[in-house]
């Protein structure tokens, strides 16, 4: 058997249980313009062809949405076979010189932007609301966990800053790392450096533990996936080989889920609110909506700002089109030719009359943000984060 971190394929992933049903490869939308075919590479783990991996680049398309595995009749995971092979082209350094450049800057950065560490924080820069940094000793309930791309990237640096204004008025108890923020190490493990990524979580559950910080806020949904569901598994194998690893329970909560808190509390209603006079579309990050089975607290926030007129893709919940921005591909090209899926998604939002695309992902805001322009609605739609809705509209 080809081997992986945990062992062999079988053990870590019961690929002889896969029945080559094919349910994986059509319900993945890459693969309608990608020669990616999730059943040919389970077939490959299975009769376990080693040498083939190298001969197929379009490993590096897989997104990590994670619908092969909501479909999969066998509860198998296809998506966490992918980044098994893609572990195995790490330790065998055949991997996209992007992608190789992005691990090396999470390694030397602690971002895979390729920017320096001291930079991480420049965004605060602009505020005028005094923010709490657990960091430098101040205490605080919450840690609002910002994350690599809202942390660096210009364009989400935005949501960054709508979320601090917007907790601050409904009266959050939260605290920022700045600088001293990590990586949360969720697309080194998707592009399958699994040794960075234990990495990462030892260090940062110790961080976690040194600054007393039990819960925690994100930003991204891809952060949240990785603190709920991949460091618990990946610590307690950790500890089983004499890692110091902090015996911390993580509470861990998307900002939507918070949000939707407060509005049962009655904390964040309507009445705090101006008009939003929009036809709002609410997008699906596939790692919020497939991988973790939250749906419905972006749309109760939604649906009470004044003036929305929200309505819904057809394509939607866990049916929700991929953007194409996870599992790494913000740093791998991919091989697919045609249209892509955020152009499709773009035009779907514009011919049910959208005027706003309502998304909760860094990763879905920035590539939908590009094929807005690129399909040329830079006049008729916006893409906005709930966070920079709620900072528009809250009095």
């Amino acid at each position: 058997m080809m081997e992986v971190e945990e062992g062999n394929f079988d053990e870590a992933y019961d690929v002889y249980a896969c029945m080559q049903c094919g349910k994986c490869t059509g319900s993945c939308a890459v693969s309608l313009r990608s020669d990616l075919n999730i059943r040919e590479l389970m077939r490959i783990a299975i009769l376990n062809e080693n040498g083939e991996l190298e001969k197929h680049e379009e490993i590096w398309d897989c997104t990590s949405c994670g619908i092969c595995t909501v479909r999969c009749p066998r509860d198998l995971k296809p998506a966490e076979v992918i980044v098994g092979m893609r572990s195995s082209l790490v330790e065998g350094g055949t991997i996209p010189v992007t992608v190789r450049d992005a691990l090396e800057s999470v390694g030397t950065n602690n971002n895979p932007w390729g920017r320096p560490k001291s930079k991480r924080a420049e965004w605060l820069e602009d505020l005028d609301v005094k923010v709490k940094n657990i960091s430098e000793g101040e205490d605080a309930e919450y840690l609002l966990y910002i994350g690599c791309t809202a942390s660096y990237d210009p364009r989400i640096q935005s949501v960054s800053r709508a979320a601090i204004n917007v907790l601050t008025k409904l009266g959050v108890d939260f605290g920022i790392l700045g600088e001293e923020e990590p990586c949360c190490g969720s697309e080194p493990r998707m592009m399958g450096e699994t040794g960075l990524f234990e990495m990462l979580v030892e260090d940062n559950l110790n961080l976690f533990d040194e600054f007393g910080i039990s819960k925690i806020i994100t930003l991204s949904p891809h952060a949240y996936n990785t603190f709920v569901n991949d460091y618990p598994e990946c610590a307690k194998r950790l500890k089983e080989d004499d890692a110091e690893i902090p015996d911390i329970e993580l509470e861990v909560k998307h900002y939507t889920q918070i949000l939707e808190e407060l509005i049962d509390d009655g904390r964040l209603d309507g009445e705090m609110m101006n008009e939003f006079s929009e036809t709002v579309i609410y997008h699906d990050p596939c790692y919020l909506g497939k991988r973790n089975n939250i749906f419905e607290p972006p749309r109760k926030i939604l649906n009470i700002i004044p003036g929305a007129r929200c309505i819904e893709f057809d394509r939607r919940e866990d049916r929700s089109l991929c953007c194409e921005g996870g599992g790494g591909r913000m740093w791998a090209e991919g091989t697919g030719t045609g249209e892509r899926n955020s152009i499709i998604r773009v035009n779907d939002a514009n011919r049910d009359g959208a005027t706003v695309i309502a998304v909760a992902c860094p990763f879905c805001l920035s590539t939908l943000e590009d094929a807005r322009a690129t399909a040329g609605y830079e006049e008729t739609m916006r893409v906005m984060d709930i966070f920079e809705i709620l900072d528009e509209v809250l009095k």
